[in-house]
């Protein structure tokens, strides 16, 4: 669809929205979650269950526990914009999640292999990078280190395993193969081996350090993603001269498309700090800020964590009044998520669910925002808040926050 929506009251000053994903935040099955084997899941819920108290007020008083019941975290009396969105892409992959969040959908879910991958791949896979490997199955990552890195050591062979997502991930020592070669080997299975019928969502580079007994697996994992399909949000904001910039793996999982600048991180903690020196950054044009938290999926949900995933929740829910203090007046902070990954469930993986919808702008009153049928109303709202043309799937409520916006009354000329 096309859209020349002009934003009523907002000055002609540059203006920025950014969008936090709180990585694997799930707020509740999907209606299909059971094709998935989801069924009982609900990430935040479980979080709150697990523990005697979830101590999260700044995100309590944002909305978060009226989008779902969560122990510990009642509804609040008033809260900002809030509401919960569905997916309609196939999978429950980051990639698909951070797409559609971007306004494209994906029809067909990419390839698994949950008996590892077939003989003819492995094979290629030794012709192509000249190595060996070891493994080959669905696993753990922490785990499969632990039980094939003194034989990585000793062979030099890569371990390559899977899990019920889409991905090849490749993990090895960084004594053993340094990174700029891991780098090597995974660009060369993404853009040689892995096409066609076999283009996985992602190839995964897992560096880890230590000894038998003490791996560990360093802050420098990268993703080599498919390139979107079609045009994302990104591209379009990008080509009306939006500044668009990704923290955190934004740029892995769009493949560095639509970015004008790409900043990595090593933890929650300091994509917040990224985020919040971009928000406070002067503006000289409109600004897009995309951040990716990955802690809550990477160390706590695949890890099966709840005690760690809830105190990451608590350490951002500190933050919190950070960045919303930094958000002007006509700016935007959006808190979602791409996927559910309930540590609580039988799996390590990713659960098929709801995802959380939590809007502020300064002078906002209570939105119920209901539950949007995509992940792709963020994006379609975002391309109307910057009155950009667009093909985007999904459908606007901009013009409710709009509408919920009470601006503070001027005192000129009162004595």
């Amino acid at each position: 669809m096309a859209s020349h929506i002009v934003s009523p009251g907002t000055s002609a000053e540059p203006r920025q929205w950014i969008v936090i994903v709180l990585d694997g935040v799930g707020v509740g099955a999907l209606p299909d979650a059971a094709q998935y084997g989801d069924s009982d899941t609900n990430t935040l819920a479980h979080i709150g269950g697990a523990s005697t108290s979830l101590p999260l007020p700044n995100l309590q008083q944002l909305g978060l526990g009226n989008i779902t019941t969560v122990p510990g975290l009642p509804p609040a009396v008033t809260p900002a914009a809030w509401g919960r969105m569905a997916a309609k892409s196939a999978g429950k992959d980051s990639t698909t999640g951070h797409w559609e969040l971007a306004g494209l959908i994906t029809p067909h879910p990419f390839p698994v292999y949950p008996r590892g991958f077939p003989d003819a791949i492995i094979d290629s896979f030794s012709e192509l990078t000249g190595y060996g490997c070891l493994g080959n199955t669905v696993a753990s990552g922490t785990q499969i280190i632990e039980d094939l890195g003194a034989e990585h050591l000793q062979s030099g062979r890569p371990i390559l395993y899977t899990s019920a997502d889409s991905v090849f991930q490749i993990a090895a020592h960084i004594d053993v193969i340094p990174l700029s070669e891991l780098y090597r080997i995974c660009e060369i299975c993404r853009t040689k081996l892995l096409t066609g019928e076999d283009a996985v969502s992602r190839v995964i580079a897992r560096p880890f350090k230590g000894e038998p007994g003490s791996f560990v697996r360093t802050a420098d994992r990268r993703d080599f993603s498919l390139p979107p399909p079609a045009p994302t949000l990104l591209d379009q904001l990008q080509q009306q001269e939006v500044e668009t910039i990704g923290v955190g793996k934004i740029d892995d999982l769009f493949n560095g498309r639509g970015l004008d600048e790409k900043l990595h991180t090593r933890s929650n903690q300091e994509g917040i700090d990224i985020t919040l020196m971009l928000m406070q950054r002067p503006l000289d044009r409109d600004r897009f800020i995309f951040l990716n938290l990955v802690d809550f999926d990477m160390l706590w949900g695949h890890r099966m964590d709840p005690d760690g995933f809830r105190q990451g929740l608590i350490d951002f829910d500190r933050r919190l009044p950070e960045l919303l203090a930094a958000v002007g007046e006509n700016n935007y902070l959006v808190l979602t998520a791409d996927h559910g990954n309930d540590p609580t469930g039988p799996g390590t993986d990713h659960s098929r669910e709801y995802v959380p919808l939590l809007v502020w702008t300064p002078g906002l009153q209570e939105v119920v925002l209901g539950i949007r049928e995509s992940f792709g109303d963020l994006a379609v709202t975002i391309a109307d808040y910057f009155d950009i043309n667009h093909d985007l799937s999904g459908e606007s409520f901009l013009t409710q926050l709009q509408k919920a916006v009470v601006k503070p009354q001027s005192t000129a000329g009162q004595s």
